[in-house]
């Protein structure tokens, strides 16, 4: 007894990937859907990277084609395609970065340095190629918490090539300046820096590039608004009133310059004691969700305040990478998963299909 197509999207469409809560038929994740008689085959193409994923993935699929009366030998083929994404209107894309994702907090302390290298260390883990840009022009962190040494090289004199380390591409004002030398910058010379460290790194072909900003909502967030192509914005906070009111306002001035919040991190949402595992919310709880009920975002995840993640951050082995099987690098890689999926689901840039015109007066 032969199947037919429609019966096969019939049953996929009754498949929901549990990462995105979507069937993969509504999803537009099921393609080329062949019928060999009883046997099927067919491609599940999706959005955000999963390598962790696709095994589980392919076996829901699998599972749902063969309970179809009559299926005899199911082939799946598993992919994912990253896309680039539209940026706040005004602002082309650049062409060796799909996705730009800024990381940023309303106040200093609160770990989003952190966050931001351990988010882009989950997502190159799940395939992707990933790039992390240190936009903290006055106090650069992501050479130590990466571990990179040296200083980039240049084979032009004019642009420079990533450093290097754990899977990533990265680029920081730290590299070139000694660890205890302090910039000493106007406002304006900042933002230029910024733009350099942006523009004249040879990125190679990322998927995301994750840019750590400086904390507040001066010179260079202003500037990341304004010139570079921002996919969406992820808010670092901590539980406690004080640190959510500046959280707000940093919300406030991405959605001003049209840049999308992707969601909200919200870090050392409870302390665990490396001694006996007691947790304890000393600074609070709830706090972030109720910041995304207020303002309609999505609270992307909760992180504990542990010794192990400062530990194996100073070290330059962030969680990710010193312990990738661990519940804290599991709590990173479902939060950058999320992130991802909603990059996934903004719109396509699709500039790139279009013929540039120019008009000549001849």
């Amino acid at each position: 007894m032969s199947i037919t197509v429609e019966a096969v999207r019939s049953a996929l469409g009754q498949v929901i990937d549990p990462n995105t809560g979507k069937d993969f038929v509504s999803a537009k994740a099921a393609k080329n859907i062949k019928v060999d008689g009883s046997d099927v085959s067919l491609d599940i193409e999706l959005g955000y990277p999963a390598k962790s994923q696709l095994d589980m993935l392919r076996k829901l699929v699998i599972a749902a084609v063969r309970a179809i009366p009559g299926a005899g030998n199911v082939s799946v083929n598993m992919q994912v395609k990253i896309v680039a994404h539209t940026a706040q209107r005004g602002v082309k894309l650049m062409s060796n970065v799909k996705n730009i994702i800024a990381v940023a907090s309303g106040k200093g302390g609160v770990g989003k340095s952190t966050t931001a290298v351990n988010l882009a260390l989950a997502l190159a883990a799940e395939g992707a190629a990933v790039g992390l840009l240190d936009a903290d022009i006055y106090g650069p962190s992501q050479p130590m918490m990466m571990g990179i040494t040296g200083r980039p090289e240049s084979s032009d004199g004019k642009t420079m090539e990533p450093m290097e380390n754990h899977g990533l591409q990265v680029s920081s004002i730290g590299f070139m300046i000694d660890a205890d030398e302090p910039m000493v910058w106007r406002g304006p010379i900042v933002t230029q820096a910024l733009q350099q460290l942006l523009e004249q790194t040879n990125w190679r072909d990322l998927d995301y590039l994750i840019v750590d900003m400086p904390p507040g909502t001066g010179d260079i967030q202003l500037t990341l608004s304004q010139k570079v192509p921002v996919t969406g914005a992820v808010i670092v906070t901590t539980p406690q009133d004080i640190a959510l009111l500046d959280a707000r306002k940093g919300l406030k001035m991405f959605e001003k310059v049209g840049i999308p919040i992707l969601g909200v991190v919200e870090n050392m949402s409870v302390h665990i004691c490396s001694n006996c595992g007691h947790a304890e919310a000393i600074f609070g709880t709830g706090g972030g969700e109720k910041m995304c009920a207020q303002y309609g975002v999505d609270f992307l995840g909760a992180l504990p305040l542990t010794m192990s993640i400062r530990e194996q951050t100073d070290s330059g082995r962030p969680t990710v990478v010193a312990d990738p099987d661990g519940k804290v690098a599991q709590l990173y890689k479902d939060i950058a998963r999320r992130i991802a999926i909603k990059v996934a689901e903004k719109s396509r840039d699709m500039s790139s299909k279009f013929p540039s015109i120019v008009v000549k007066n001849d």
